[in-house]
């Protein structure tokens, strides 16, 4: 459900991250705690935003509550459409013994804030979209779907203030924020193929830790096949994250036999471009092409299918 490129981002974050720390905190098993910690963050984002989606959604109780105990409430205050509360996938979601899991684990709870709850829930009932869901007294599972749809990415993701809210709780939440997308979207399509304690897949899982574990314990022979290409670089100029991109992909032409070196050189070029200067996707291109060219020549580079499920 993760992508391999979110992989990718998550060892190079903790890659820059062991890079900057006094080399006496490293201890054996430092760089797998910060890997684990990276892509917990993705699973904590996930479960973030599915209850953000609810709680958006049953706000329409609270709403419904408060307006009905004005001291002198008007037909309107009485007459508040709860229908949305009790949305199927709602229920679905809240059921979820994994979901529940990580809110209590993650303290999820305690981070709501109220006032942009409100907000967001106000945004909701303006739109064409949920006038035109309330007035259907029927539920049918595509309209349920619709409208929790619509909330994430109409509402939510279109909001300035909850982007906003979602940078200063993730701290790599721009990292996350596109795949989100993709896999909240996965989620209404297909809720039960989802396990919320084991987003990201056990083949997926030993990849980035055997990338990470790869490129540490390869870093010296690494530099020593980059360093010559730099030509009138100077290495210690060339940003780290440039380096330790090409190191990554250098580490997969030689240690993972089934990631072919087409893909490796367009996903690092793609993260470079992403993640450091302007001209460095083009730089990383042409480095890692001549190191796989030289690499090939030596027959040190030996791929294989990647065997069927």
């Amino acid at each position: 459900m993760i992508s391999r490129r979110n992989i990718r981002v998550k060892v190079m974050q903790t890659l820059y991250a062991l890079e900057t720390m006094e080399q006496s905190n490293i201890k054996p098993g430092t760089a797998t705690r910060l890997l684990n910690e990276k892509l917990d963050q993705t699973c904590q984002i996930f479960t973030y935003l599915l209850n953000s989606v609810v709680q958006v959604a049953q706000y329409a109780e609270i709403d419904a509550q408060t307006r009905a105990s004005k001291h002198l409430p008007s037909a309107e205050d009485l007459q508040v459409n709860t229908k949305i509360a009790g949305n199927e996938f709602i229920y679905q979601i809240t059921s979820d013994k994994g979901f529940q899991v990580n809110l209590e684990q993650w303290k999820m709870k305690l981070q709501t804030d109220d006032d942009l709850l409100r907000k967001l829930y106000n945004q909701l009932i303006a739109t064409d979209a949920y006038k035109a869901y309330i007035a259907d007294g029927n539920r049918t599972k595509a309209g349920e779907k619709e409208i929790l749809e619509f909330i994430y990415k109409e509402i939510l993701a279109k909001s300035e203030p909850f982007q906003q809210h979602m940078e200063d709780t993730f701290l790599h939440w721009g990292d996350d924020e596109e795949m989100m997308g993709i896999l909240i979207n996965n989620y209404f399509n297909k809720p039960h193929l989802f396990n919320f304690l084991q987003l990201i897949s056990k083949e997926k899982l030993d990849y980035a830790k055997e990338l990470l574990l790869t490129v540490t314990d390869k870093k010296e022979y690494c530099l020593e096949l980059i360093k010559p290409k730099l030509q009138n670089w100077d290495s210690e100029r060339i940003a780290a994250v440039d380096m330790l991109l090409m190191e990554m992909g250098v580490c997969e032409f030689l240690y993972f036999p089934t990631i072919p070196t087409k893909v490796t050189i367009n996903e690092y070029i793609d993260l470079a471009k992403a993640y450091s200067t302007p001209q460095s996707g083009q730089f990383i291109n042409g480095i890692l092409d001549n190191i796989l060219k030289d690499l090939e020549k030596e027959q040190l580079v030996q791929k294989q299918d990647r065997p069927k499920k």
